[in-house]
């Protein structure tokens, strides 16, 4: 009887190793077990993009579309000689040669920066549309440290990177401040900041701070050489920007997965009402998650003036860098490390986007169209599951961009 009444335990089973390889990687990387699975949607949103813009060369392709009434055999023939030249010319001109990298990492470096911007803002729960804004203050605040003081350049570019960090993060930091204080929506007030920081750009490039003499028009005076980026291989132009925008990466990676405060970051993105339950200075945070933000895109405004010539500013200097960076962290699932292979795809199809115009005579706005359809597929990852008869994980649980918009 007493044998009989004793549980039977079961042996526990070993784990699989596949388990255990996905064990390690989430260790290392902090993106969690399945980032395998994850990046599966991402990489068929890009083979998507790539075969629709395969279309789209094909249809505005006006010398071909007769032939395929009369010849179709000869049109399937030039069409698909016309895909296959497109895009061996934006291969070609993005990695091809020594100056299509260079060219490549060139484009990517503001990238990559904004859009750890973003990332750290949707991480914690806040949708950052002002990356432009704060690029533009970072960069103003870099430049006047550059052209007013003569110092070494050992002192003097340090300097001027940090000036950038502090007018990003003041700029950013200005609406994690309303929102704390107030609840002001930070998609609100980061946009309007965006056009106060492109006036008043104009407004100081006009000043007789900025204003470079004899001129009349919104340009401002050089940085000093001893406040530039140093170019990495002379007669190309990839400089040190590139080598701070990785280091940037795995500074956010360390902060983000490795940090008190980072998990604070993402605590009260998951759920500010259980960050607050824990402890958490939810509204010291907001500010803190803002500043951070700010600083990164400064650096990127930064970049813009001090690793481009002709080391000035002019009006709208940062273009639309804070506003790619909006699709660099969706493509990179807002992980750091996701940000930076994002912000390389993205630079060299800018690089690439050129050399397929002059070798090919596609229009560079076809670049624009495959970042737009690269973006609609990671925005609708159920559309590519559809597309490629994915099963969704079974344990997979839906989730908001941010928690932001709920409020």
């Amino acid at each position: 009887m007493t044998d009989e009444l004793e549980p039977t335990m079961e042996p526990e089973e070993p784990p699989a190793p596949e388990d255990e390889a996905t064990d390690w990687y989430a260790r290392i990387t902090g993106i969690g077990s399945s980032a395998g699975r994850a990046m599966v949607i991402p990489a068929l949103a890009v083979l998507t993009a790539l075969i629709i813009g395969a279309l789209i060369i094909v249809l505005t392709d006006v010398d071909t579309l007769p032939l395929w009434k009369s010849d179709p055999v000869e049109a399937l023939r030039l069409s698909w000689e016309g895909v296959v030249t497109a895009y061996k010319a934006l291969f070609v001109g993005s990695v091809g040669s020594k100056q299509a990298v260079s060219e490549s990492l060139f484009y990517a470096t503001p990238l990559i920066l904004a859009g750890l911007a973003v990332a750290v803002g949707f991480q914690a729960g806040l949708f950052n549309i002002g990356a432009n804004g704060q690029a533009h203050i970072g960069g103003m605040f870099a430049l006047y440290v550059g052209f007013s003081w003569a110092l070494p350049a050992v002192i003097h570019l340090p300097l001027a990177i940090f000036a950038a960090i502090i007018g990003g993060a003041i700029w950013a930091g200005i609406a994690g401040f309303l929102k704390a204080r107030t609840g002001a929506h930070e998609v609100i007030t980061t946009i309007m900041l965006n056009f106060i920081a492109l006036f008043l750009v104009d407004y100081l490039l006009k000043s007789s701070v900025f204003q470079q003499p004899g001129r009349n028009d919104p340009i401002s005076s050089a940085a000093l050489p001893s406040a530039r980026f140093p170019v990495l291989i002379p007669g190309l132009r990839v400089n040190i920007g590139f080598l701070i925008a990785v280091a940037a990466v795995a500074v956010v990676w360390w902060l983000m997965y490795r940090s008190t405060v980072g998990f604070e970051f993402r605590a009260v993105g998951f759920n500010p009402d259980g960050g607050k339950y824990a402890g958490m200075n939810v509204a010291l945070i907001y500010v803190a998650v803002m500043a951070v933000s700010g600083a990164l895109a400064g650096i990127a405004g930064a970049n813009q003036i001090l690793g481009l010539e002709p080391f000035r500013a002019r009006s709208n200097f940062a273009g639309t860098v804070g506003f790619d960076a909006i699709a660099l962290a969706l493509l990179g699932r807002s992980h750091p490390i996701g940000v930076l292979f994002a912000g390389l795809l993205f630079g060299a199809l800018r690089a690439g986007g050129n050399g397929m115009q002059g070798a090919a005579g596609i229009p560079i706005d076809l670049v624009l169209v495959l970042q737009a359809l690269i973006i609609v597929m990671i925005a609708a990852p159920e559309l590519v599951r559809a597309i490629y008869r994915i099963k969704a994980p079974a344990q997979e649980s839906k989730s908001t961009l941010t928690t932001g918009w709920g409020g």
